[in-house]
């Protein structure tokens, strides 16, 4: 009990799962958060973990009660977490034309933004009154830009930057750090089947390694892996015409259809 402890949402595969083996590894306490806990604790015995290193919590994130109530479970099974990490997540592509987009993009914003909230909140004031902690959310260096066919991640994406810089001036002097991470392009199953070049295609386990270090480090703001730092920075400067015939005819991400 005396090993600190961390709350990971979409802990059943992808970053989330690769997070939750870098911090075991560095001899942390977990607790899991996802829909499927077989997938979890499958993975947790595989680890050799057992029920003094990981506790496993079915949570929908879309799902405000849900979440919230895998929160306060965790806080009376374990204990307050020393680092909370919204991890849950998910990207689609869109077509506004498409009635059942609109759907996709309410149920992005569901997942990515107010289930990152409600992640977040039966921690907030415990942490404050504890005087330390440290809040994790996952953005995307699709935040940066808006990519045609990518209008609900990048516009869920871009609200997560925004809510969590928000977040970090609410905090200021309480002792709870927040920290934004973006991700590049990720080795994993949300990008398994891009149908358009990925650069610097980063390993699940890469990313982690590296994440894992900036938020050790109380970094406010995050772009992993540096090379898309500079991309990004370089599309931001594009003008909007440059920026338009650039990514015109591009490969979109499928639709959920």
């Amino acid at each position: 009990m005396s090993a600190p402890l961390i709350f990971i949402t979409g802990a059943s595969s992808g970053i989330g799962q690769a997070l939750a083996a870098r911090y075991a590894q560095a001899g942390w306490r977990l607790a899991l958060a996802a829909r499927r806990t077989g997938e979890m604790e499958a993975w947790a015995r595989a680890q050799g973990l057992d029920d003094q290193r990981v506790g496993i919590y079915a949570a929908d994130v879309s799902v405000v009660d849900s979440i919230v109530a895998a929160g306060n479970d965790c806080m009376a099974r374990q204990g307050l977490p020393d680092v909370v990490l919204a991890c849950a997540g998910i990207s689609v592509g869109m077509d506004t034309a498409e009635r059942a987009d609109l759907d996709v993009l309410r149920d992005t914003f569901a997942t990515n933004n107010v289930g990152l909230a409600a992640t977040f909140h039966p921690f907030l004031r415990p942490m404050r009154e504890r005087g330390s902690g440290t809040l994790v959310g996952i953005a995307s260096v699709n935040a940066i830009r808006g990519l045609p066919g990518h209008g609900a991640t990048c516009a869920s994406k871009a609200a997560v930057v925004a809510y969590l810089e928000s977040l970090r001036g609410e905090t200021r002097g309480s002792g709870v750090t927040v920290v934004t991470l973006l991700p590049g392009y990720i080795a994993t199953p949300l990008t398994a089947h891009n149908p358009y070049p990925m650069p610097f295609l980063m390993p699940a386990e890469r990313f982690a390694e590296q994440a894992f270090r900036s938020i050790q480090a109380g970094s406010s703001y995050r772009v992993i892996p540096w090379q898309m730092a500079v991309v990004a920075k370089l599309l931001r400067l594009l003008p909007n015409p440059l920026f338009d015939k650039l990514f015109a005819g591009r490969g979109r991400k499928p639709r959920r259809t």
